[in-house]
């Protein structure tokens, strides 16, 4: 088939053009591949784009600096992989390769020129296709047809593009997420391969598994995935606690729906004591301000709740007003989300957190002069503002003092 959308002509800018100019120039065959086909035949628009090429390293840098075009240093060389900059646009080409040895982490590549043997190496066959300049496609392992029909399935035998990278357990995930309409669609033999293969992510990065976790807990089917992690004994070694807090996961997952939470809101649903959220980041080196929101949640996620009554923020507010740290605001909003308050969190979304109108300068001119003074009477000040919904002025505030 041959595709044509705006999507693909929106693509055609002129740095592209001159880049197509150049491979043509020279008998180097250019086209399209993985992710951006991907997109581009769902009517979506890629994020980023790579290229493929039959053109080696050596040939591409020999082309590109007697053209003159500049190349951008990236470490990608050894892989593969060139980027030159045209017309203020950055374009990363790699060579057909294919892999001669793998260690389940990292590869050894030989340069190849046929397409079929760089499509082999892929793993998913929603990713394994290219697309032409002139919008042809280039299919080797029915991953068009697997599009349309929603389906994920590795290229080849599962186990043996596990085994090449055993990250792919987690894309395997991700993509399923992403792609597939309903959850529990899966071919019975590739989660047996995902099962029997489940130890190698033990030997993985934790930067590399986070950033696909991540990915996953907020793509759809997210709990069926997740259950599915602990089935196929994945959770042990990404840093998921051993006795995971499924109900509670169960839970928080139908809460967040159209909420947009941070993965770690999601995550932290699992957690029973602030050990899980410790034990995950010596696994998967979160950030610090992820470390410190799971704690939060798993410190607060009980206690503070709405008020009865006519103020049911009021809780969430005298928190944030007491609390001395900058981001309490935002750690709060996920806290919502995590009990699926709705309707309080777009309130709270609206809320400006009021300033304290009295300051010391405002008790001096009252006559009040030691520090100790001005510090217990603000404190009695900010009591009062605080029963009153933070509603009184500086005068009414002022004149309490008075009494």
């Amino acid at each position: 088939m041959k595709l044509q959308s705006p999507q693909f002509q929106a693509l055609f800018t002129p740095g592209l053009r001159s880049l197509a100019e150049l491979f043509e120039k020279k008998n180097y065959e250019l086209r399209i591949a993985g992710g951006a086909v991907r997109d581009l035949l769902s009517g979506m628009t890629p994020q980023d784009i790579d290229f493929a090429t039959t053109a080696t390293p050596a040939e591409m840098k020999e082309m590109f600096t007697s053209a003159g075009v500049r190349l951008i240093n990236n470490k990608g060389e050894k892989h593969g992989t060139i980027t030159a900059r045209l017309h203020e646009q950055n374009f990363e080409i790699t060579t057909l390769r294919i892999d001669v040895v793998t260690d389940g982490r990292h590869a050894e590549v030989e340069f190849t020129t046929d397409w079929e043997k760089d499509a082999e190496r892929r793993d998913l066959t929603v990713n394994s296709m290219f697309l032409g300049l002139d919008g042809m496609l280039y299919d080797f392992f029915n991953g068009y047809e697997d599009l349309k029909n929603k389906k994920i399935r590795f290229v080849g035998k599962a186990s043996e593009r596990i085994q090449e990278d055993y990250l792919r357990i987690l894309r395997y995930f991700r993509f399923y997420g992403r792609i597939a309409e309903k959850p529990g669609d899966h071919e019975p033999s590739t989660l047996q391969a995902v099962k029997e293969n489940a130890k190698g992510l033990a030997g993985i990065s934790g930067e590399r598994i986070w950033m696909e976790l991540k990915k996953i807990l907020l793509g759809n089917h997210v709990n069926h995935l997740v259950r599915l992690m602990y089935e196929l004994d994945i959770a042990q070694y990404i840093g998921l606690p051993l006795d995971g807090n499924l109900e509670e996961f169960d839970r928080v997952s139908k809460n967040i729906q159209n909420l947009c939470p941070k993965p770690m809101t999601v995550l932290t649903s699992l957690f029973k004591a602030k050990d899980d959220v410790t034990n995950l980041d010596l696994r998967l080196k979160i950030s610090k301000e992820e470390k410190n929101l799971g704690l939060f949640l798993v410190k607060h996620r009980q206690e503070l709740t709405k008020a009865t009554g006519p103020e049911p923020l009021r809780p969430y507010q005298d928190f944030i007003m007491d609390s001395r740290e900058a981001n309490t605001n935002s750690r709060i909003c996920e806290l919502l989300k995590y009990q699926g308050e709705e309707h309080l969190l777009r309130e709270m979304q609206q809320w400006t957190v009021p300033s304290f109108p009295v300051s010391g300068h405002d008790l001096r001119k009252m006559g009040v002069s030691s520090g100790k003074e001005i510090g217990a009477a603000l404190q009695q000040l900010r009591d009062e503002w605080k029963k009153s919904g933070y509603h009184m002025d500086k005068e009414e505030l002022l004149s309490c003092l008075k009494k």
